[in-house]
Order: structure tokens, then C-alpha cells, then sequence
């Protein structure tokens, strides 16, 4: 029997994007406040999309944050969601072109399944959610990171969007997302800022799509010069 284990069959065999004839991919990290329009801003850019609020950690995982007035689970705190599975989903996209991400269910506080997201030979993609920003450093460190942007806005315009989109899709109990609403209201500022400080872009829709569509044109010349 040979020593030399065989390669698996091609209809198996993992092709990575550098192996496809270009470079390795990057990402582009877009976070900003709840409701900022980061999903529909990821949709707009054509790329493909990492959601990366499927990373929250489940109801009943021991380590989540507890609000201090005692209303449960504090689920706008960075420590309610698993940032080294994220980081690792990142990487791999960037490395092999494709990953498995858990589906998260917000409503019931609980990961309901698994499936897959293929680059489909993509140079660039999204990595968006509202902790987007808390693995920016790490992201850089292992040379994954295209871009990283920050949505802001008006504050009372976030509000309104944000419940809206809580109680059509009934994310949670109505009293609970107005008092969330309202905790997130007044400290929208300090959010930006907080993700400002570590290391997001922060500017409107329209700026963050002109960044988007620069990385692209860079990319494509980086492309160009390879072949």
C-alpha cells in the first residue's frame, strides 16, 4: 500500500480562491447601531453577505450579560455573542471561499440550524452586524480585512426603523423592545464613537457604498496585474 494518503475526488476537493486563479478573499466589516441599515446596505452592494448576528449566543448559554435592572439577558452588550466563531467563519471565506454559519433565530433566543455560504469565486464580501466592529483588530492582524465601516445616522431615525423591524418580525415582547429602543435612543452617540474607536469608518449609506465599490476597483486592478 503506498504511504501517500489520495486526494479526494474533485466533486470534494476544497478549491480555494487562490487556487481558482486569484488571491485569497477579503471582507468588508460594516457594523453601526441596531436598525442602521446595515442589512439592507449589505444587500444593495451585490456582494456576497456573512450575517454575522447568527453568532449570538443561545438563551441558555451561562456567560450571557445580564442587564442591571434585572429585565434579563443584555443582548446589545458584545459578550452576548461569539466573536472566535465569527473570526473563524471570517477566516475561512477568506481562505477557502466558503464556510458553515449557524441560523440564529432571534425570537427564541436560539441557534435552529446550519448552512452553508459560498463565495462562488467572489474576491470580496460583507461581514455585517451590529458587533462587527469588536473583531476588526483581529481580522487585520491575519490580513482578512478590506474595509471597515460604521453606519450612523439620525438617532430618532434609527429608533423609529429599528422597532418597526422588531415588532413586524416579533424579535422579542412589544414592552421589551421599546424599552430597548429607548436604552438604545440615548446611547446611539457612544455606540458610533465606541466603534469608531476601534477602528470602523464611521459615515452615512452613501459614503459607505462609494468605500465598498473603491475596494472593488481595487481588487479588480490587484486581478488585472496577477493574470
Amino acid at each position: 500500500m503506498s504511504s501517500h494518503s489520495c486526494p479526494p475526488p474533485p466533486s470534494t476537493q476544497l478549491s480555494t480562491p487562490r487556487e481558482r486563479g486569484g488571491g485569497p478573499a477579503r471582507g468588508i466589516l460594516l457594523t453601526g447601531p441596531s436598525g442602521s441599515g446595515k442589512t439592507s446596505l449589505a444587500e444593495r452592494s451585490g456582494l456576497p453577505v456573512l450575517r454575522l448576528d447568527d453568532f449570538y449566543k443561545e438563551g441558555t448559554d451561562p456567560t450571557l450579560p445580564q442587564l442591571p435592572d434585572g429585565g434579563g439577558a443584555d443582548w446589545d452588550a458584545p459578550l452576548s455573542w461569539d466573536a472566535s466563531a465569527a473570526v473563524a467563519a471570517i477566516d475561512a471565506l477568506c481562505r477557502a471561499g466558503r464556510t458553515e454559519v449557524p441560523v440564529y433565530d432571534i425570537a427564541a433566543s436560539a441557534r435552529v440550524g446550519v448552512t452553508g455560504l459560498d463565495l462562488g469565486g467572489a474576491p470580496l464580501f460583507i461581514a455585517e452586524g451590529v458587533f462587527a466592529a469588536d473583531v476588526i483588530e483581529d481580522c487585520r492582524a491575519a490580513g482578512l480585512l478590506a474595509d471597515a465601516l460604521c453606519l450612523r445616522g439620525r438617532p430618532t431615525t434609527t429608533f423609529r426603523r429599528r422597532l418597526a423591524r422588531d415588532l413586524r418580525e416579533g424579535r422579542k415582547s412589544a414592552p421589551y423592545l421599546v424599552r430597548r429602543g429607548l436604552r438604545l435612543l440615548r446611547s446611539e452617540r457612544s455606540i458610533v464613537a465606541r466603534h469608531t474607536a476601534l477602528g470602523a469608518h464611521p459615515c452615512a449609506k452613501p459614503e459607505a457604498l462609494a468605500r465598498i465599490a473603491a475596494a472593488r476597483a481595487v481588487d479588480a486592478v490587484g486581478a488585472a496585474v496577477r493574470s
